[in-house]
């Protein structure tokens, strides 16, 4: 078997790599170091069976030669976080859209067997139910959510008019080791896990009783591969832990003191995946609780050294577009 993996270099990207490595493939990634790290591949890198070449995916010239004898695509490359797609929605649409039919038509042109693509719950916005379904109604919030979401679009369409076998995996609060420590103000997880190295207090949005569908990344990588090797084609599916934790219970496990920062506009209360579609046609379950994740986490804090520690003043600073472009007008 041969793989792509697009992002293989990031968070998610770097751990489905290790996990084709592991299973015999030839895996090749597509990574043009936005967000990714050398760091997440130096390991597979001593592998003969791995290949990396620095390439953006929306260029479909660079791009294409290397899907030839491709058998799988995992297209996780993206930019991610709210903010920063806020005030360069562009830059989103081109890496998140234009990527994204690039890759389909590499994929297209070169008959692959599988394409998997890296969704985004963030497509539900403020949910009507919870937990919330593959039918509930689409609506983005800000420029991050909606480029995933117009990704995914096409690549239902391309499996419609074009029959390339492609399922839609999506995402509800991925965390685990190797998550973004970039500059960027996102994820809580790094945000925590910095803010615990340097003995600085968690800055819990709101109340903090909100509650999040984290989900370990060694799920999503489970559910990647099981897709992978599903007949399915054109669908969507959650991929969620279907248990939602509180940020009050994530601070709990991860211990230390807290200061509370202002609830902001466009996040939902919960995220909650109904994963009874998956669970029944997949045959996926997620197996880690978030007990057993935070305690990697913590085995695995050192990775977070370098991380920007992240304070009231400077997170407000960073989300003041976020409160101009998205409060209630």
């Amino acid at each position: 078997m041969k793989s792509i993996v697009t992002g293989g270099a990031g968070f998610i990207g770097s751990h489905i790599v290790d996990r084709l490595l592991s299973e015999g493939h030839e895996v090749l990634v597509l990574d043009n170091f936005s967000t990714g790290r050398k760091a997440n591949v130096a390991l597979p890198a001593q592998n003969p069976h791995f290949s990396l070449i620095e390439a953006d995916i929306s260029d479909l010239t660079k791009i294409e030669p290397h899907f030839k004898g491709v058998d799988w695509v995992f297209h996780i490359a993206a930019l991610a976080d709210i903010v920063p797609s806020i005030q360069n929605p562009l830059g989103y649409y081109r890496a998140n859209a234009d990527g994204t039919v690039a890759v389909l038509e590499a994929a297209r042109r070169h008959g692959i067997r599988r394409l998997v693509y890296a969704a985004s719950s963030s497509c539900y916005g403020i949910p009507d139910v919870y937990p919330t379904p593959e039918t509930a109604p689409i609506r983005p919030q800000y420029p991050y959510a909606l480029t995933k979401n117009l990704g995914e679009q096409m690549v239902m369409h391309w499996a419609q008019v074009y029959q390339l076998p492609a399922v839609a995996l999506r995402f509800f609060n991925v965390y685990g080791p190797r998550s973004r420590t970039s500059g960027t103000y996102g994820a809580v997880f790094g945000v925590f896990l910095a803010q615990k190295l340097k003995n600085k207090p968690f800055t819990v949005v709101g109340d903090g009783k909100q509650t999040r569908d984290f989900t370990f990344v060694s799920d999503v990588v489970n559910a990647c591969v099981t897709a992978a090797k599903s007949g399915f084609s054109g669908e969507s599916f959650n991929v969620g832990s279907g248990r939602p934790v509180s940020v009050n219970r994530l601070v709990e496990l991860l211990q230390g003191e807290v200061v509370h920062i202002p609830k902001r506009p466009g996040e939902p209360d919960s995220t909650h995946a109904d994963i009874t579609k998956i669970t029944q046609k997949l045959g996926w379950k997620p197996k880690v609780s978030i007990e057993e994740g935070v305690k990697i986490l913590l085995e695995n804090i050192e990775y977070w050294r370098e991380a920007p520690v992240w304070t009231e003043d400077s997170i407000a600073q960073a989300t003041q577009d976020w409160f101009k472009y998205l409060s209630p007008r």
